[in-house]
């Protein structure tokens, strides 16, 4: 019989392998062609998602479901500590269904370190699987997209949901080593 730590260091690098395959399988998929949809900075100012790159040629979108999420927020939270370390790989922005003006109050009360756009009344979320109509409303889902651009042409090389135990919070994965794992704990506004 294996021991315990046998069979989690076997798990582990399964789990790494499948990472990897994972990984590659997103890279050979075609570029996904998308429109350069316009958005609201946290100024009020107008402007569309080839700007959003800046003089990039990547850029990394979180798909945000705005200020009524907690998830969402603890969320951005996590990916804001890691902004200065990502940046210096590829610009990564977030987007918020949430008009310009309760965002950018948002965004600065949790002092995010993210350029901060609000897509309302526009059907981006929509177009890119992140929202569904449902019951005569609009309902969104977290996640982040993978951009590339080549001249004024915009693709989308890979996405990913975000929800409770995915690799991009680590709250979820330190709270798994805990005896009583995560214990019903649910993000809050504050702590």
């Amino acid at each position: 019989m294996n021991h315990p730590s046998e069979e989690i260091s076997k798990l582990q690098e399964e789990i790494f392998a499948k990472q990897k395959e994972l990984a590659a399988l997103r890279l050979a998929q075609e570029p996904e062609p998308i429109a350069n949809y316009a958005f609201t900075d946290s100024m009020g100012i107008s402007t569309d998602l080839l700007k959003l790159f800046g003089e990039a040629e990547e850029l990394l979108l979180i798909h945000n479901m705005g200020k009524a999420c907690v998830y969402c927020t603890m969320w951005a939270d996590v990916i804001s500590g890691m902004a200065h370390i990502i940046q210096d790989r590829v610009k990564i922005v977030l987007t918020s269904p949430d008009n310009y003006k309760i965002m950018s109050e948002f965004a600065n009360s949790r002092n995010w370190k993210l350029d901060c756009y609000s897509y309302e009344g526009s059907n981006f979320s929509l177009d890119l699987g992140f929202a569904e109509d449902k019951n005569n409303r609009r309902w969104y889902s977290p996640g982040v997209s993978a951009l590339t651009r080549k001249g004024t042409s915009i693709y989308r090389r890979s996405y990913d949901v975000f929800g409770p135990g995915d690799s991009y919070c680590a709250p979820w994965h330190l709270f798994a080593l805990l005896p009583e794992g995560n214990a019903n704990w649910e993000p809050k506004y504050s702590y």
